[in-house]
């Protein structure tokens, strides 16, 4: 079962400022999922995503994760 993560806890996840994730995850440059139905930017973290991410090839392209998707 996908694990889902808050910001802070998957800033807390990847050891890095929850500021850097969220600027990240605006980037597409982080698997990122933004909630819905909120006025604020929510954004929520797949454990199993983030950690494919951080297990990609050192030749592979990094970052660029297309357009978050909304749920």
């Amino acid at each position: 079962m996908n694990e889902w993560l808050t910001l802070n806890e998957a800033a807390s996840y990847l050891k890095i400022h929850p500021r850097t994730l969220s600027l990240w995850a605006r980037q597409g440059k982080v698997p990122a999922h933004k909630l819905s139905g909120t006025k604020r930017c929510v954004w929520r973290f797949v454990e199993k995503e983030l950690d494919a991410m951080l297990n990609l090839p050192s030749g592979a392209q990094k970052g660029n994760y297309g357009t978050s998707t909304a749920i």
